[in-house]
């Protein structure tokens, strides 16, 4: 579903991804361990194409869309869900949840919306709610929400449990173990697996750049 092959990128001059190669199967869910600064969130916006690589190849669904610009990934089925959850506070939950879907002028899919609505009942209870009243963690899922209207095939999610509080990680863990059996292609950033640990199929480990695979962390 997702193949990276040898991709290099670099912000202001400063190369930080160096060879980054990764695959993603289909129906599987792979984590993208690594610190702060180690380059999961570089390696994100690549694959997103918010961030033009230097070098190498980005595949999604066997279709290389390196040299495409970014709104391209959605129309493909892919869903992203930011570190900083990039909500539009004066909005609703409901038009953040829909603005994929706007920005391409595309159709809404009211059963699609309605499907993240019984995955996430909490975000359903304030659908009408603006963004900016919502806590941090409410947030987290309103932008999965957001990540799940388009993400059909894949998912990326970049450290959905950050800064959540335990029982909203919780969720986000009880949340997106369900997506595994809805047959959608997962790759979820973190700075250790003590999350994801139970989640996952398979286990990067990114540091400085570089991607090395690693044993399968759960079956």
């Amino acid at each position: 579903m997702l193949e990276t092959r040898n991709l290099e990128s670099s912000i202001a001059g400063t190369q930080i991804l160096r060879g980054a190669s990764l695959t993603v199967a289909p129906g599987t869910t792979i984590g993208l361990i690594g610190r702060n600064g180690a380059g999961k969130t570089t390696f994100m916006r690549s694959v997103m194409g918010l961030l033009r690589p230097d070098r190498g190849e980005i595949l999604l669904d066997g279709t290389d869309v390196t040299a495409d610009p970014a709104h391209t990934r959605a129309a493909l089925g892919v869903g992203y869900m930011p570190e900083d959850r990039r909500l539009i506070p004066e909005f609703t939950v409901e038009q953040n949840i829909l603005l994929p879907l706007n920005a391409l002028g595309a159709e809404i899919d009211r059963s699609r919306l309605e499907w993240v609505y019984e995955l996430m009942p909490e975000i359903a209870r304030f659908a009408d709610r603006r963004a900016l009243s919502l806590s941090g963690g409410q947030q987290k899922l309103v932008a999965l929400g957001r990540a799940l209207i388009v993400g059909h095939k894949l998912l990326l999610l970049d450290e959905p449990f950050e800064g959540v509080a335990p029982a909203l990680a919780e969720r986000l863990i009880d949340v997106i173990g369900t997506l595994r059996g809805e047959g959608l292609s997962v790759l979820l950033s973190e700075s250790d697996h003590v999350h994801s640990a139970d989640l996952v199929d398979g286990l990067y480990v990114i540091e400085r750049g570089e991607i090395e695979k690693k044993t399968a962390a759960a079956a």
